[in-house]
Order: C-alpha cells, then sequence, then structure tokens
C-alpha cells in the first residue's frame, strides 16, 4: 500500500496531537510522541495491513510510544479525590477545569481497560468504532467499557 507522507501528516498531525495531549495533558509531551508517531509511521508503512483507518493506525502507534515513554518514568501517585456534585455528568465534569484534576486522579487509579477506553473516548474524542478497532474488539465491547468505566468513576467520586 502506498502512503503519501505528506498528505497524512496534513490530515492527521492535529488528530494526533489532540490524542496524545488529551494523555499526556502536556504540550511539549504531545509534540515529541506526534513527530515520532509520524517517523515511526513512515518507517513502518510497508507493514500497515489496512485492517483499520490511517488515523486508527496512527493513535495506536502514538498510544504505545506514549505508554512505553511513562513506562520509563517514575509513577505519580494520587491524592485524596476531592468532593465533586452527585448529578454532574462526568463528561461535563471534564470540561470544567477546575472540576477536570479530580476526573484525572480517578482515572490514575483506574484499572485497565476502563482508563484507556474512557480516555479515548472523552479526551481523545474517538469514537467507539475506533476504539474497537485499537483494541481490537468488537464495537459493543467498546461501548460497555465505557459505560462501565463511567460507573466506576461515579462510584469513586462518591467515596
Amino acid at each position: 500500500m502506498k502512503i503519501d507522507f505528506d498528505d497524512l501528516y496534513e490530515r492527521f498531525f492535529k488528530d494526533v496531537y489532540l490524542f496524545v495531549l488529551a494523555m499526556s495533558k502536556d504540550p511539549h509531551i504531545a509534540e515529541e510522541i506526534t513527530q515520532e508517531t509520524f517517523f515511526k509511521a513512515l518507517k513502518e508503512a510497508k507493514n500497515f495491513r489496512g485492517n483499520c483507518s490511517v488515523k486508527t493506525w496512527l493513535c495506536q502507534i502514538a498510544k504505545n510510544l506514549y505508554i512505553s515513554g511513562t513506562r520509563k518514568k517514575k509513577p505519580v501517585h494520587s491524592e485524596a479525590l476531592e468532593d465533586m456534585p452527585d448529578d454532574s455528568d462526568v463528561e461535563d465534569i471534564c470540561i470544567r477545569k477546575g472540576e477536570a484534576l479530580s476526573i484525572y486522579k480517578v482515572l490514575h487509579c483506574l484499572s485497565e481497560p476502563y482508563k484507556e477506553v474512557f480516555t479515548l473516548r472523552v479526551l481523545g474524542d474517538l469514537s467507539f468504532k475506533e476504539i474497537a478497532e485499537i483494541f481490537e474488539k468488537q464495537e459493543n465491547w467498546a461501548r460497555v467499557t465505557y459505560h462501565r468505566a463511567r460507573l466506576k468513576i461515579r462510584e469513586h467520586m462518591q467515596d
């Protein structure tokens, strides 16, 4: 499969950057991982099987680079969760910057795949289909996992 990397970069740089920014919360890390993603994609283009969209493939590369980068760093332990209003929807909480820190703390404590599915959906703005492709699962699995992640977050927020 022939890939035009100038076109690829133009079309998907912003998507990959925002995806990594949602995970890292750091523009410098997001920029660095995004650049590494396109470099790796250029080197590994011959291995692209075409069984998912190019955007999903690039996000998989970015996710793996980010995860391998964070494993090299010392883990950060979350502090006690702040009290949150019960009637707020989890997505609405994420939008409000002051309360978003509490969500990040809860996300830090969640187990996989709940943490990643929630992050990809809410912060990465990926569809359930794209999330399913990343995990090589069915779209329904992504929906159920996301729903369970929301329930777990609400439980943590109420504690």
